[in-house]
């Protein structure tokens, strides 16, 4: 145990770093009680925030960073050291976990308990996750994500969201306890996490930072920056060329890119990656810039995202003599859309790529049916699932005899390796990612994480059943409508007949017939 201190700063210093280090105590990594003496990520941090907060007036801020840092520890020492210089401030604690609640619970409780200033307030309330001091009224609260209902009804001067990325139910957090926090100055929103894929609320904000939106600072916080990321490697270690061509990159020393390549070395063997290789996991969980932090994905997801990061990268040639499959995944619009994207061999969305926000079933129909007339494709499916009857109707009345409409509910073809039609046309998706030959995809952030959010599991026979798009709704604020379009096309095998969708039939019998 390391508690040795300097003499007591008072509660009210205005010097962060300096009251941390002399009044508060932490437990290390190592499991020693030692002050809080800021890291260089820590110190770093603080003066971004300080800076924020002078230039504004409150904190509005987006911290983007690798794993285990300090982040969180910082955030709490912050909160507590207002919480003393001020009366009737509340602040609130919500975290994605219930142990991570109940860790950084017992942070601020640490501070407080050892607190060495004989003039620090007490307490009025002390419980599993209620601190609220006599003599000012300040306090705070801790929560967990999860329960839509959590924070609502209440008003918080000071908010930390830790593990944002991860918060099931985060659409609704985000409509109710971040509107608990007024709109006035010395008020302070800090959202922290690590990356889970490009989907999500996070996400979804950090990018809006990057573009310069909103009121939110994007605080990126790469994982070299933390100085504790080095090891002393063995003598003779040579690391293998990807790792060395990551180092330069990145102007890694050798003890950083050592511990790189163990830590790497470690991760690739709980998500499958290749041997000397740096794995999707490690870019996640250590990301060197923020566009390799959001390119990873959920361990448990269905299809991999370092085969969708390929698709995009990839150019195939010329996919003309394979059928054209035109599909549709019908939305009523709002956080939903409806979604239309072509397939030809290995290319897919090339041609069209389009999403349709319009709760209009037939202003959707009158859309496909142009594209339609201007494609000639020789097959359109439709999702039958919802509301997707009306658009195919309409489309039949008018004569378009390529259109079939397919329930995702309904029997697979493979009723030995599937659950339904859904999980496997998503199975055959995932499969044509992994074609060695290479597949075409275009190059989107959206629906990379769309293909890459369903979850999986299988069934008692053991056949795949896909994660419901109700919970990756849940999860994600939005259902995967175009990766559901991608796996649309792979509805039924398709045969290439030149012109048959037209809605007068083709006079030519001379046609080539291909299989896909």
């Amino acid at each position: 145990m390391n508690t040795r201190r300097k003499a007591t700063v008072k509660s009210g210093s205005i010097n962060l770093p300096e009251f941390s280090a002399h009044n508060l105590l932490i437990r290390t990594k190592q499991g020693e009680i030692s002050p809080l003496i800021f890291n260089d990520v820590q110190n770093r941090l603080h003066k971004r925030l300080e800076g924020l907060l002078k230039r504004t007036g409150r904190v509005r801020a987006l911290i983007l960073k690798a794993r285990q840092p300090g982040v969180s520890t910082y955030v709490q020492s912050r909160y507590y050291h207002k919480l003393l210089q001020r009366s009737g401030v509340q602040a609130y604690i919500l975290t994605h976990q219930r142990d991570a609640t109940e860790v950084i619970f017992e942070i601020a409780e640490r501070f407080h308990k050892n607190n060495p200033d004989p003039q620090k307030p007490k307490t009025a309330v002390a419980n599993a996750k209620e601190i609220c001091f006599a003599d000012t009224g300040s306090g705070y609260r801790v929560g967990t994500a999860g329960n839509k209902a959590v924070g609502r009804g209440q008003t918080f001067q000071l908010f930390h969201g830790s593990e944002v990325a991860h918060w099931p139910n985060a659409g609704s957090h985000m409509a109710g306890l971040m509107q608990a926090v007024p709109d006035a100055d010395e008020t302070e929103i800090i959202l922290e996490s690590t990356a889970n894929g490009p989907a999500g609320l996070f996400y979804d904000l950090c990018q809006a930072a990057h573009r310069g939106e909103g009121e939110f600072e994007l605080i990126f916080i790469p994982w070299f920056d933390h100085k504790e990321y080095s090891a002393v490697p063995p003598r003779g270690w040579r690391p293998p060329p990807a790792i060395l061509d990551y180092g330069k990159l990145h102007k890694l020393k050798r003890r950083q890119l050592y511990w790189a390549w163990r830590k790497n070395d470690n991760l690739i063997r709980a998500c499958g990656g290749a041997p000397g290789e740096i794995c999707w996991l490690f870019r996640q969980e250590y990301p060197a810039t923020t566009e390799e932090a959001f390119r990873g994905s959920a361990q448990d997801g269905l299809i991999r995202a370092d085969l969708v990061l390929a698709a995009r990268k990839f150019v195939a040639g010329d996919q003309s003599h394979a059928p054209l499959i035109l599909v549709i995944d019908i939305a009523r619009g709002g956080a939903d859309k409806t979604h239309i994207i072509n397939r030809q061999g290995r290319v897919a969305g090339a041609i069209i790529n389009r999403s349709v926000d319009s709760s209009d079933l037939m202003e959707v129909a009158g859309i496909v049916g142009a594209e339609i007339e201007r494609l000639n494709p020789d097959m359109c499916f439709i999702d039958g699932t919802g509301i997707g009857a009306g658009v195919y109707d309409r489309l039949r009345e008018r004569g378009f005899r390529c259109v079939t409409l397919v329930n995702f509910g309904s029997r697979p073809e493979d009723t030995r390796k599937y659950a339904n039609k859904r999980a496997e046309m998503w199975g055959l998706l995932s499969e044509w990612l992994a074609d060695p030959m290479g597949v075409d995809i275009p190059d989107e952030d959206s629906l990379h994480a769309q293909l890459c959010a369903p979850g999986y599991s299988f069934d008692s026979s053991s056949r795949l059943v896909l994660e419901a798009k109700e919970k990756i709704r849940d999860r994600l604020g939005s259902s995967p409508d175009a990766g559901d379009s991608l796996a649309l096309t792979f509805a039924e095998t398709v045969r290439r007949d030149v012109n048959w969708c037209a809605i007068q039939p083709s006079t030519n019998s001379d046609y080539r017939i291909f299989e896909f």
